[in-house]
């Protein structure tokens, strides 16, 4: 062990010593403390400008390396977490293990870590492996640094932490360059009159962002800017220097306002004035004080909204997983719609999926749009069906500032907009008002969207891919649906056959879902006799490959018996209403029952429990009151909160 080593293995030892002598259990998996609600917000805004100066620093990091699998964690000065970013994959891992904003990383909490460590002896520190004290940790290599205020006080950690076996030395060079840079920005942004000595480390270090940035002084006079800005703008550094802030922007005097108020200006969608033509840019204005703390500048960072909705929709997952390599099926009609679905992906044309419930028209969507040359932006996916009929056009369309009542001070974007680029799936699109359809038709022969409220037509570029379970040319002859609006959708339609209309596929899928099924929820794989299996394939299975997913479930979690396999047709058949074990196979029992297990599962979350089940919130509210479970007496709903229902299990 190198004499550089040794103080850090001591270091750690000691730690895992005091963790043992407060009975810190190994096998705990969250922090035992985590921060919600008021509290939580109370903390981010305390470390508001840790935050908002951190924040490019640890885009660029996450930038550089970006499909690594490493994730960065920035903590305040006591270890609670205020900021987490990084791939996809493993974000997912640590969320699970709720390494998310509001926990606290320190020893007394989470035992040995290096964010732990840091905030100890406010010195960088990287841990890998069983250097961790709690095992779930284990999998993990972190590196940390402390970030200091201009008085050598502890305001922060900026950690990175990937897999065990990714553990390099160089990770901790590159977070404490990240903690340099940031300790920097903040010094920036307290004695402004610094900026002048540190000019040629500061544009080196801002033109490295990747962010369009300029400077100006309250009459608009635009002092100091970045390479990415005359990109942006189309203008040479020259004549850029020659206009005037507000000349650039629409309401610059009120974004003024807000930061001479000292209120944020975050984050806000702005319309810009480039060389060629009227553009939206996302915004954020950050104040420049003297040495007296009064205003006397702002900095001003332009950003792709594009950009910027990707990576938001990347982190919050708003993306398309399913490809047509994942469609299981053999049966010849099948397979030619599956063949006229790539052959139409590239297409800009709209597209109509239709077919009963449960025949895997979103998963159609989401392979079409991946298989498409737009498979790179976003997929926005709306269910027409299960969001109110007075929030279904600010939904779709956004809203501008003051739209109405409760309206964000901001505006809000619309889902048009966040799949500008990319693809929306309109799913149960025979549930659209029909205000809201001849809207949507405007938006196809136009190809333009207004904001609630706003007066601007906004330019999309979205492939629109509808879906419904209904008989549109039915729907109609009633009325209820637009005839041009139907045409309109209607341009390259898919029929998804029924599960009885190809009863070959039912073996296959039934492998499918027993091999994946019993591998999430680790169940023996069941053996199916020819006879039953025989059952199966006859059943007509009304709720189509959905229902056969959940019956299989349901047999892996409860068919077995003294470890032994379903094996008699007695025991089961789909069209009966026979008893294994006390446990009835009826459809509606069965989806009573799961509907029970997801909501328990998912702590009585409602958005969470019906997205896990494939239902709109509003399907799956009229179930809950269908079964009785509200009042039942298997579960006592003690909160009744639509967002956060709480069940407790009697």
């Amino acid at each position: 062990m190198s004499p550089i080593e040794r103080p850090i293995k001591n270091c750690i030892e000691e730690s895992h010593k005091r963790c043992l002598a407060n009975q810190l259990d190994r096998n705990l998996k969250f922090s035992n403390r985590i921060i919600e609600g008021g509290e939580l917000q109370d903390v981010l805004e305390r470390k508001r400008e840790l935050i908002e100066i951190s924040k490019p620093f640890i885009e660029h990091l996450y930038g550089i390396l970006k499909g690594s699998d490493f994730f960065t964690i920035l903590t305040d000065e006591k270890g609670c977490i205020l900021n987490v970013i990084g791939d996809e994959k493993i974000l997912q891992e640590a969320f699970a293990i709720r390494m998310i904003p509001g926990a606290y990383m320190d020893e007394a909490h989470i035992g040995t870590n290096a964010m732990g460590l840091v905030l100890t002896g406010k010195k960088p520190v990287q841990i890998s492996g069983e250097d961790h004290y709690i095992k779930a940790y284990h999998k993990w290599t972190c590196s940390a640094a402390p970030i200091m205020d201009e008085n050598n006080n502890l305001i922060g950690v900026l950690d990175l932490t990937g897999y065990y076996d990714s553990v390099n030395l160089h990770t901790l060079g590159m977070v404490v360059a990240a903690v340099n840079a940031i300790e920097k920005m903040l010094e920036v942004n307290e004695y402004h009159k610094k900026l002048v000595s540190a000019k040629i480390y500061i544009d080196t270090m801002v033109d490295s962002i990747p962010a369009g940035i300029m400077t100006s002084d309250l009459n608009g006079n635009i002092k100091t800017l970045n390479r990415h800005i005359t990109e942006l703008f189309g203008y040479s550094e020259e004549e850029m220097k020659q206009k005037k802030a507000y000349d650039l922007f629409d309401d610059w005097d009120h974004a003024v306002k807000t930061i001479e108020n000292k209120d944020q200006f975050l984050d806000e969608d702005v319309f810009v004035h480039s060389r060629k033509n009227v553009l939206q840019y996302n915004l954020s204005m950050y104040p420049i004080s003297d040495g007296d703390g009064k205003l006397d500048g702002i900095v001003y960072v332009f950003k792709e909204t594009r950009k910027v909705r990707k990576l938001a929709n990347k982190i919050m997952g708003r993306r398309a997983i399913y490809t047509f390599d994942k469609i299981i099926g053999q049966n010849k009609e099948f397979l030619k719609t599956i063949d006229f679905a790539k052959q139409v992906a590239d297409s800009k044309s709209t597209i109509l999926i239709m077919g009963e419930s449960g025949t895997g028209k979103e998963v159609f969507a989401q392979s079409i749009h991946n298989h498409s040359n737009r498979s790179n932006e976003n997929f926005v996916a709306l269910n027409c069906g299960a969001i109110p009929k007075n929030l279904i056009e600010s939904e779709l369309f956004g809203y501008d500032e003051g739209a109405f009542t409760g309206a964000k001070r901001s505006g809000h974007p619309g889902k048009f907009e966040i799949a500008d680029g990319g693809t929306i799936f309109l799913d149960e699109i025979g549930e659209m008002p029909l205000d809201m359809q001849t809207r949507l038709l405007r938006v196809i022969e136009e190809g333009t969207v207004g904001r609630i409220g706003g007066t601007k037509e906004i330019v999309v570029d979205v492939r629109i891919i509808a879906a419904t379970n209904k008989d549109l040319v039915e729907e109609v002859s009633r009325g209820n649906f637009r005839k041009d609006l139907f045409y309109r959708l209607n341009v390259l339609p898919i029929r998804l056959p029924s599960l009885r209309e190809r009863k070959d596929d039912i073996p296959l899928l039934i492998d499918y879902f027993m091999e994946r099924i019993s591998r999430r929820i680790n169940k023996r794989m069941l053996e199916i006799p020819e006879d039953y299996m025989k059952d199966l394939v006859e059943y007509s299975w009304p709720g189509n490959i959905r229902e056969l997913e959940n019956l299989i479930e349901l047999m892996l979690n409860t068919g077995c018996r003294d470890n032994r396999p379903l094996r008699s047709k007695d025991e089961f058949k789909p069209e009966d209403i026979p008893v294994i074990d006390g446990i009835e196979f009826n459809l509606e029992t069965v989806e009573r029952e799961h509907i029970c297990r997801t909501l328990q599962y998912y702590n009585g979350n409602i958005s969470n429990s019906a997205k896990a089940l494939g239902l709109g919130r509003n399907t799956l509210y009229r179930k809950i009151e269908k079964y009785g479970i509200l009042n039942g007496t298997e579960m006592d709903y003690v909160d009744k909160r639509p967002e956060n229902i709480t069940i407790n299990h009697k």
